[in-house]
């Protein structure tokens, strides 16, 4: 059963489609509601274990790599009004940081990663499904310019990693949970034809739970 409490809210999709864009224009629609953002990238298992070498050697696009069960208890708890110490994420070493970050809960909580549609438990827990869609080549495009200039990658470097895991991944794991989205909506829109699109089926719902009362 879905607990009452905040409206959660799920924003799946591509690398770089444009989901974290997407969430926090959204966040801006919901400003006098305390709104949250729970990325799912916080949510990486902790590689410390691990030598350098191998970690760079994982996987980072399979479901697998996420920590969907701490994702899940922390919305359990997000949902039922308690704080949470979100764990924090360093991609340079992929390892999680002894520091956390506390969340309270607000009114609207927003779930946004590539996997946020993928588990079934946390699909029940999600009031608004979100897809975000976007043509292949552009989110290729997208992410070399962001990894060469913001973590310090090499054009050739992320093209590999893009032909040989992020591609396929996607296809594999990705695409398929569109079909769990309630409204689906361009990475190449703007983000306020966007935004207005979510936010007007949320008022759907809204006024027919109404109806229903």
């Amino acid at each position: 059963m879905m607990p009452t409490g905040p409206h959660i809210i799920g924003v799946a999709g591509p690398s770089c489609s444009g989901k974290s864009e997407i969430a926090r224009h959204l966040i801006k629609q919901f400003s006098g509601m305390n709104p949250v953002i729970l990325p799912l990238d916080a949510y990486y298992h902790d590689l410390s274990p691990l030598d350098p070498a191998q970690r760079d050697k994982r996987n980072f696009d399979v479901p697998g790599a996420l920590d969907h069960e701490l994702l899940r208890e922390q919305l359990l708890a997000l949902a039922n009004g308690s704080a949470i110490e979100k764990p924090v994420y360093d991609f340079a070493t992929h390892t999680r940081s002894p520091q956390s970050e506390r969340i309270v809960p607000g009114e609207t909580v927003i779930v946004e990663g590539l996997f946020a549609l993928y588990w079934e438990k946390i699909r029940d827990l999600l009031h608004t499904r979100v897809f975000v869609t976007l043509h292949d080549h552009v989110c290729l495009s997208r992410r070399i310019e962001r990894d060469t200039k913001k973590r310090g990658r090499t054009p050739e470097s992320v093209l590999s990693q893009y032909t040989e895991t992020v591609r396929p991944m996607n296809e594999k794991y990705i695409l398929p949970t569109k079909i769990f989205a309630d409204i689906v909506v361009n990475g190449e829109d703007s983000l306020e034809r966007s935004t207005a699109l979510i936010m007007g089926h949320m008022r759907g719902i809204e006024n027919s739970n109404q109806t229903r009362g």
